[in-house]
């Protein structure tokens, strides 16, 4: 298989990864708080206004589906060392290409599976972790087997009680296959909301979707005060105009779901 990790030349000693023309990641390894693509930004921000929100000396346990070059993962230990991390990633060749160029820190507490989200999180015990993040993608989409309310289920049942689920997506308006998901998302979460770039609200453009759900309500206001001092702020929704949105999909099953839509045209970022 050919390499998929390439030097950025603007960048000495980072790395991105790529599948074809897509790019998959942004990897500085001596600077893991340099954080480049915009949704990788907000899933920090989000993690800051819920999950790290706790006391410091609280060891928490974070599951990642899909790992790539391992940007969040990276964050995650420069920001909470100490944080137990679970990543399922199933292409093993791809990690082992990231363990070789750009390796993970000596004890960072983070642990890659070379397993599928769907096998791992079904492996995984009940009320494992404060934090489950997925950015998974076969190429440029989000795998089928992800998107119904039978993972959902499963991700619900490795959570606490007051753990956070995040979910990168990718969708054009009218949304239809992204509206499936956050209504299986607010039949199972108390809270749930979705970010993206106002040019993607809009249907102006293809383009990542962040959806985050929680049994307790997160922090909402924070989120967007920081996401508005980003170049590219999302605007966020929950509550009534969340419900609004999603107008009357119904969520996916494992007998009807489907990946999501390719991409058509938009620059994407995916982890």
């Amino acid at each position: 298989m050919p390499d998929r990790l390439f030097p950025d030349d603007s960048a000495p000693g980072a790395f991105q990864v790529r599948f074809g023309h897509t790019s998959q990641s942004w990897v500085d390894p001596e600077r893991p708080e340099l954080l480049v693509f915009e949704y990788v930004q907000h899933i920090a921000i989000v993690l800051e206004h819920t999950l790290l929100g706790t006391p410091a000396d609280r060891r928490l346990r974070v599951v990642h589906i899909g790992g790539a070059g391992m940007t969040v993962p990276r964050w995650v230990a420069w920001r909470r060392p100490g944080t137990a991390q679970i990543v399922c990633e199933p292409d093993d060749e791809l990690t082992s290409e990231v363990r070789l160029k750009i390796p993970l820190p000596v004890r960072s507490g983070i642990k890659v599976r070379a397993v599928d989200g769907r096998t791992g999180v079904t492996a995984m015990p009940a009320h494992y972790a404060e934090a489950v993040i997925i950015d998974a993608f076969d190429g440029a989409q989000v795998p089928a087997e992800l998107a119904s309310i039978e993972f959902l289920d499963e991700v619900r049942r490795i959570g606490r009680q007051e753990s956070v689920v995040m979910f990168n997506v990718t969708d054009r308006a009218p949304f239809h296959w992204a509206q499936r998901v956050v209504a299986g998302l607010r039949q199972r979460w108390r809270h749930v909301a979705l970010g993206a770039e106002v040019s993607v609200h809009k249907g102006k453009r293809f383009g990542n979707l962040l959806l985050v759900a929680s049994e307790v309500k997160p922090g909402l206001a924070g989120i967007r005060r920081d996401s508005n001092r980003l170049p590219f702020g999302y605007r966020w929704i929950d509550g009534a105009e969340l419900a609004r949105w999603c107008a009357d999909a119904e969520p996916f099953t494992d007998a009807d779901t489907r990946h999501s839509p390719e991409p058509s045209g938009s620059k994407l970022w995916f982890s």
